[in-house]
């Protein structure tokens, strides 16, 4: 399995807009072959947004797929991207 963590430095909004279009986000993330799972989570200072998905193909293709979804239905929050992390799961309880 591989995870991918969206990190939106200083947009804690964002979690609460995402929330309120939840179905519109899992539709978008839940198209992707091979997720597993999606976390959204409002910390502070930001949103982290995860997902986990079978392999680096799955995390590669949620990242973009949610680039895109971002560019065209929040483009204020597409002008400032994420820092992106990516890696292999080595635990899952």
């Amino acid at each position: 399995m591989h995870a991918t963590f969206r990190w939106y430095e200083g947009n804690e909004a964002l979690a609460d807009q995402l929330a309120a279009r939840a179905d519109e986000v899992s539709a978008v993330i839940g198209a992707v072959p091979g997720v597993r799972a999606y976390y959204l989570v409002r910390v502070e200072g930001g949103t982290v947004s995860v997902t986990v998905a079978d392999d680096a193909a799955g995390t590669e293709a949620s990242n973009a797929a949610a680039a895109n979804w971002l560019r065209e239905n929040m483009p204020e929050v597409a002008a400032s991207p994420p820092q992106t992390y990516m890696g292999e799961v080595v635990l899952s309880l």
